[in-house]
């Protein structure tokens, strides 16, 4: 069972804002390179996604759609589903915030991790996260706005003003100068992975420290986070059956499926927290503590998934058969097999 050291530095930051809140100054301080750090997320976002691979992604169309659905259908359907489990199991902020991480984008890099390792269809994987972190950006917010209301801080011009310009607009100004940094960002990647994972832990440290100040984590209990827990873990279950029996339905072959499943049941915890900062305004720190939680439980059940499909034997079909991304999949096929 892996333990996302990420997480456990999330969990660090958690602390930290809870025995040394940002107040005054400093409270200001913080939101305004909050501010600043989400921005530049964004840009990053935007320059790192390849056009032309998204493009060549288009040809497995029906995969991509799927995922989608999965993502921003069938997820978000569920989180109104799970409005019957207040306020027997969730109070109505940690509902909030559950609804809140069912409209986030898929992940990217464990999606392309789980989907190697169970042999599946990588190529497609990766595009698949690409579509979903491009469409989060629109949809998410579009999502949130007509789903949570006012549990978002209430929407108004001003704040899909704000939405526009902090997320949408750097993330444009990256892919517009990807053609001339586009080599930077891939020659300096490990380091500016740390510029990201410090600019969400700073966007955690001021959510977190914002509710400490306004009191709100005296809201939650132990039996609450109990009863979340368990509502997650039915959320995560339906979801990896429908991806996998649903695609089997949709006749899609072993290593399409596997991608679907990994990157139709999974929750990017990295756009979801600046999206949330955005979102929520002073009450984010509820409103992420779920997917801080789903992001987790995801991970240590489809590593388990990953490594028992990794047994299993390959079908001819997943090798041989023509028809849609059959070529990436024998490629895939023939790569795992050499070693």
């Amino acid at each position: 069972m892996p333990i996302d050291p990420y997480i456990l530095l999330l969990l660090g930051t958690v602390g930290l804002a809870a025995l040394l809140p940002a107040r005054g100054t400093g409270a200001d301080v913080a939101s305004g390179a909050s501010t600043a750090a989400i921005a530049f997320l964004f840009f990053l976002y935007g320059a790192r996604l390849s056009t032309r691979e998204a493009l060549d992604g288009l040809k497995h169309w029906r995969l991509h759609v799927t995922v989608l659905a999965c993502t921003f259908v069938v997820f978000p359907l569920l989180g109104l589903a799970a409005r019957g489990f207040v306020p027997v199991f969730l109070t109505d902020p940690l509902y909030q915030g559950l609804l809140f991480l069912t409209l986030v984008p898929s992940t990217i890099q464990s999606s392309i991790a789980f989907t190697s390792m169970a042999r599946g269809n990588v190529p497609a994987a990766i595009c698949a996260g690409s579509f979903s972190s491009l469409a989060g950006i629109v949809v998410t917010p579009l999502l949130a706005a007509a789903l949570l209301g006012g549990g978002a801080g209430g929407f108004s011009a001003d704040s899909l003003v704000e939405i526009v310009f902090q997320l949408l607009v750097p993330f444009l100004a990256g892919q517009l100068l990807r053609r001339w940094i586009g080599g930077f960002i891939t020659r300096h990647k490990k380091v500016l992975g740390l510029v990201d994972r410090g600019s969400i832990l700073l966007v955690v440290y001021t959510a977190f420290s914002e509710g400490m100040v306004q009191g709100i984590w005296h809201q939650v209990s132990v039996g609450r986070l109990a009863g979340l827990l368990a509502v997650e873990a039915v959320l995560l279950a339906l979801m990896l059956a429908v991806t996998w029996y649903g695609a089997r339905a949709l006749r899609f072959g072993r290593a399409d499926r596997i991608t679907i499943q990994f990157a139709g049941s999974k929750k990017s915890l990295a756009a979801g927290l600046p999206m949330a900062s955005v979102l929520f305004g002073a009450h984010a720190s509820l409103a992420v503590l779920p997917l801080m939680l789903f992001h987790q439980m995801q991970l240590m059940v489809c590593a388990v998934i990953a490594k028992r499909r990794s047994r299993d034997p390959l079908p001819e079909e997943a090798v041989t058969s023509p028809g849609p991304g059959a070529a990436s999949r024998t490629a895939v096929g023939t790569a795992t097999r050499s070693g």
